[in-house]
């Protein structure tokens, strides 16, 4: 786990460098990945109907309710590490 922890944290600091910026369905899968990996379970209110970019964040993370942590760090890993190929 302590590996796996270590390489989530490497793989988010990767996805800062990336040659090209992904796609805008990439970016959400990036970020839904990253919040059940680190957060687990989406919380909180879901944001204002005027609120494009958060309402369609918190809709990502929240189709990953019930993955484990574990699982939503090792496909950031690998959604990070194809993107830098």
């Amino acid at each position: 786990m302590a590996d796996l922890k270590a390489q989530f944290e490497q793989a988010a600091k990767d996805v800062m460098s990336l040659a090209e910026r992904p796609d805008n369905d990439t970016l959400l899968k990036l970020y839904a990945l990253y919040k059940q990996g680190a957060e687990g379970d989406v919380s909180g209110p879901k944001p204002g109907f005027f609120d494009f970019v958060g309402s369609a964040k918190y809709e990502a993370w929240e189709k990953l309710k019930g993955m484990s942590p574990e699982d939503a760090m090792k496909k950031y890993v690998d959604l990070v590490n194809k993107l830098k190929s």
